[in-house]
């Protein structure tokens, strides 16, 4: 039986399941050249942009892609924007408001501002941790780039960051669509003045070169209560069904005892089971939280590296070269209980290629962490350690 019909079978939520769609083409972008690609998206825009983000800085990267915006309003194209107030914090309102008076539509997720329209006190915690971009209804992106310098290449000033994307063209588009439709209206229906309509349909010509378009592509997002394990299901799923290897990278690791137990098992199987995590992490907490597991793991066999140059921020896996999924979702209790989230769950073996490929040159710039190195380490880190795990749910 396939990996596809194994899916289908797997008691996974309802719109998990009905996600799986056919006819997709796919590609893997890096790091800076990812907001490149997601500029030039905008800039082929004719008749609708959705941008949905949490953090959309307003520094030089933030700017660029404002005023590309601002161009696709002046082509006359719709232009919606989400971004998240927590994420986005240090950002200039200034820069939304420029946005706002060029005619594109711009909404804050959960204002932490008290006297904001929208301001609960009940839902400060729970973000919109989503990262997404669809350009005339058929071309869709997902991954772990924010808009901001973090992102940019370090010889450009910026960042440098460690991170991947997506680009989804064909009918799975619509349902990333879909999801963004979601978020916005049940936000404009709480604002005085913003438009809370269905966005409609959007006509999309047929590409040259369509017939070749083989991804299955099943988007998953977490609006509802229903849907919000379905992504981690969908992890969970693969792991436990994985025949040969599993590699995961993902920069706030503090899985559950029901992944590190299906990880475990996939090692007395005979899979090879690597996950890449950041060395240093821009959130440090969670790269202790992460560590308070390292033993559990090591002694069941599965490989741990750390990555050692610029933050490691990708939140991806490939299963055995058939399987990746690439997203918004950390393997943490937030993107369980709080977050919205989005992922791709992709059945197309040239980017599982793509991916294990780029993952294997990634462990060439991480050290891997060996049982006899890592019960040396200082009794302080494993008091931190120690004390962190306790709150691992709650991270």
């Amino acid at each position: 039986m396939s990996r596809v019909h194994r899916f289908r079978r797997s008691g996974l939520p309802m719109q998990a399941i009905h996600a799986d769609i056919e006819g997709n083409r796919v590609r893997l972008h890096h790091d800076d050249e990812a907001l490149a690609a997601m500029r030039a998206a905008i800039a082929s825009a004719r008749s609708e942009v959705l941008l949905e983000m949490y953090w959309f800085a307003s520094d030089h990267t933030g700017h660029l892609f404002a005023e590309a915006l601002e161009e696709a309003v002046g082509r006359g194209c719709r232009v919606r924007v989400v971004y998240d107030a927590v994420g986005s914090l240090g950002s200039d309102e200034a820069m939304f408001e420029r946005l706002r008076a060029a005619g594109c539509e711009v909404l804050q997720y959960h204002p932490i501002a008290p006297w904001r329209t929208r301001f609960r006190w009940t839902k400060v915690g729970r973000r919109n941790h989503r990262k997404l971009l669809v350009v005339d209804g058929a071309l869709a992106m997902i991954g772990g780039v924010n808009i901001a310098d973090a992102w940019a290449a370090s010889a450009e000033g910026g960042g440098g960051w460690r991170d991947d994307m997506v680009s989804i063209r064909g009918p799975a588009a619509a349902k990333v669509r879909t999801i963004f439709q979601r978020s916005w209206g049940a936000m404009a229906q709480q604002e005085a003045g913003v438009d809370d309509s269905e966005l409609g349909e959007v006509h999309v010509e047929d590409e040259e070169g369509a017939e070749a378009a083989r991804a299955r592509v099943r988007v998953l997002g977490n609006h509802y209560r229903d849907e919000r394990k379905g992504i981690r299901q969908a992890y969970l799923h693969q792991i436990q069904e994985a025949k040969r290897q599993v590699l995961i990278a993902n920069p706030y690791f503090v899985p559950d005892r029901a992944i590190r137990r299906a990880l475990a098992a996939a090692v007395r199987r005979g899979v090879d089971v690597r996950v890449l995590v950041p060395g240093e992490s821009d959130v440090p907490v969670v790269r202790w939280a992460s560590r308070a597991f390292y033993d559990e793991l090591l002694n069941a066999g599965v490989q741990i590296y750390e990555w050692q140059g610029s933050v490691l921020h990708a939140k991806t896996a490939v299963v055995d070269d058939e399987w990746s999924t690439i997203g918004t979702f950390n393997l943490d209790a937030r993107s369980i209980r709080y977050n919205l989230e989005i992922n791709a769950m992709i059945v197309d073996a040239g980017l599982a290629h793509g991916m294990r490929r780029r993952f294997l040159r990634d462990l060439q710039s991480a050290i891997q962490v060996t049982v006899p190195v890592w019960r040396q380490r200082p009794l302080l880190e494993r008091f931190l350690e120690w004390c962190l795990a306790h709150f691992a749910g709650w991270l």
